[in-house]
């Protein structure tokens, strides 16, 4: 049973980036599949390592690995402290796209919110992400996506609320299927499908009183809902 109320005083401008992230985390580990081990989990593009401390209570992992580009791991460590968890969560100050371990190290990576950034394109998985889970090993991946592409006047308030290039970040569930199945398809067991969560995800971002949420509902009044829709995604490797 899900313990997300526990995590209740995070659900502020305070602390969330985007829709809340516990609640894509939450339904990301409901669904993961059965076999799902997360002994020793990366949280891929942890933000504040709210995510991280989520994964650390909510699972059986013995040791979440917290690493981000933008968030000093000092920052992340004195929240971990607090915490009382820095037995269980090391922050790690790093790029996604040149991370420091070993091949095969990890039981499960978890990205929420932040894979669609780097990982659109072709070889970022295969060659950058995979390498560093075991065999039997999950990625588990929760992003925001489309449930089909926008057209006409839509299509122009979605670029416009994306800013132009990021509205290229946003894919569907066929798309990333055909680009993880292109990529591991021959080593890997891929399941990628929309998420439950939306509506309760995008209500405690506007709810937060952030500026940028107060922009968000203003554009997805604008029929932007019809259109967007958050994506989980499972890779095991065989």
């Amino acid at each position: 049973m899900s313990n997300i109320e526990n995590y209740r005083k995070y659900f502020t401008k305070d602390y969330l980036m985007g829709p809340n992230s516990f609640r894509l985390l939450d339904e990301l580990i409901q669904r993961k599949p059965a076999d799902a081990v997360f002994d020793r989990t990366l949280d891929l593009g942890c933000g504040y390592a709210l995510t991280s401390m989520f994964l650390a209570n909510e699972t059986n992992a013995k040791t979440v690995y917290a690493l981000d580009l933008w968030i000093a791991a000092t920052e992340n460590y004195k929240r971990i402290k607090e915490n009382k968890l820095e037995d269980k969560i090391i922050p790690i100050h790093g790029d996604a796209m040149d991370m420091p371990f070993a091949n095969d190290y990890f039981d499960a990576i978890v990205s929420v919110d932040s894979y669609h950034y780097f990982g659109c394109k072709e070889g970022v998985f295969g060659e950058k992400i995979l390498p560093f889970v075991k065999k039997g090993g999950c990625v588990m991946i929760a992003i925001p996506g489309l449930k089909k592409e926008p057209e006409g006047e839509l299509n122009t308030i979605f670029e416009t609320w994306a800013e132009g290039d990021d509205s290229q970040l946003f894919k569907t569930v066929a798309w990333w299927g055909n680009l993880l199945k292109k990529e591991c398809g021959s080593s890997c067991e891929i399941s990628v499908k929309e998420a439950d969560c939306y509506d309760i995800a995008w209500q405690e971002w506007f709810d937060s009183g952030h500026e940028f949420g107060i922009r968000d509902k203003e554009f997805l009044s604008k029929g932007l809902d019809e259109i967007l829709n958050f994506i989980l995604i499972y890779v095991r490797k065989k």
